[in-house]
């Protein structure tokens, strides 16, 4: 098991979460694939999509349902602070996961996110497992509660 797996196990059972992880046949890196693999919707995979705060230097998380797209000016908003490109070697340095596999829980450092109340209309969201084959299915309720995230309004 990789050490991003691990983590995002040991944050599930942390956070009181009874959530099995699943290795997909295929890749999960987009929602597109993941809500395939999962025999789910489009909008019960959350995303996880990552902005660096430029007045912080820092990453600020914003889980979205699949379909929807994080409106840059609404989130720069929510977050307080102008947000742009997070590179791959700064969302890995704060996340400890590779583009295509940062998962909602798990993460190396203390994030600041903001989660979609899009996905509390679902009984089951799908969250990736920190890498690009593993999902798993968990309540949104309990997800924004194991996040620690604020419910807000940043998508298009």
């Amino acid at each position: 098991m990789s050490k991003s797996l691990k983590r995002v196990a040991a944050a599930l059972e942390a956070a009181g979460l009874a959530s099995e992880i699943l290795e997909m046949p295929g890749e999960t890196r987009t929602a597109e694939q993941a809500a395939a693999a999962a025999g789910c919707t489009l909008d019960q995979i959350a995303k996880s999509i990552i902005f660096r705060g430029e007045a912080t230097g820092h990453v600020v998380l914003f889980l979205t349902a699949g379909g929807n797209r994080v409106s840059a000016a609404k989130a720069s908003a929510v977050a307080g602070q102008e947000l742009g490109k997070a590179d791959a070697d700064l969302i890995r340095a704060e996340t400890g996961f590779a583009i295509g596999g940062v998962a909602p829980v798990g993460h190396l450092t203390p994030i600041r996110s903001y989660f979609d109340p899009r996905l509390l209309e679902f009984p089951t969201v799908w969250g990736a497992a920190g890498t690009p084959r593993h999902i798993f299915p968990v309540d949104p309720h309990a997800l924004l509660a194991a996040t620690g995230a604020e419910v807000a309004d940043f998508t298009e």
